[in-house]
């Protein structure tokens, strides 16, 4: 079965002329998967350009640390994905993440076409989601365009209700990627 993972890796190379590659690094535990794929801001812009995106939209978001991420559910349970568990930071400090609502409300205030936004909302992360066993989904987290490495830490409940066991993960050399020269 392919995934929404796949197919979005897949359009992003072809996009920014590269093959698909296998998946990036990550941490990998007995429960669960996460991969991250950092873009380039070439990458970024041929993906949106190809899909129409008007250019002022483009230049915005080629400007920031787009990170493609996939996760896969290894467990025999449900695990529950939620944005709000994941910290980012940069030397120690905070590195603030723009929630959807904060790019779907600017670019409803640019009079962006609804169709650059409808594509655009559909490259993200969901804000939350439940994994079943075996799931994969992923997208895009944009963070803002930083050097040296990001740190992730983030939580996962588990369990139907999420009352079973919490999965920590932590990834310490995330960085946001640059055009190739």
């Amino acid at each position: 079965m392919i995934s929404r993972m796949h197919i979005l890796y897949t359009l992003i190379a072809a996009a920014a002329g590269a093959a698909p590659a296998s998946p990036p690094p990550g941490v990998v535990n007995e429960h669960i998967e996460v991969h991250f794929a950092p873009r380039s801001p070439n990458q970024i812009m041929s993906f949106y350009e190809a899909r129409g995106f008007p250019e002022h939209m483009i230049d915005i978001l080629s400007r920031e640390c787009f990170i493609t991420v996939g996760i896969h559910n290894k467990s025999n349970d449900v695990i529950w994905h939620e944005l709000a568990n994941w910290q980012f930071s940069r030397n120690g400090e905070p590195l603030h993440r723009k929630h959807r609502n904060y790019w779907l409300s600017k670019w409803k205030a640019m009079n962006m076409p609804q169709a650059s936004i409808s594509t655009f909302r559909w490259t993200l992360v969901p804000e939350t989601l439940d994994y079943l066993p075996d799931e994969r989904e992923g997208g895009n987290i944009i963070l803002p365009r930083v050097e040296g490495p990001i740190s992730i830490r983030a939580s996962f409940a588990t369990g139907k209700d999420k009352g079973g066991e919490v999965i920590e993960i932590e990834y310490k050399q995330l960085y946001c990627a640059e055009n190739e020269e």
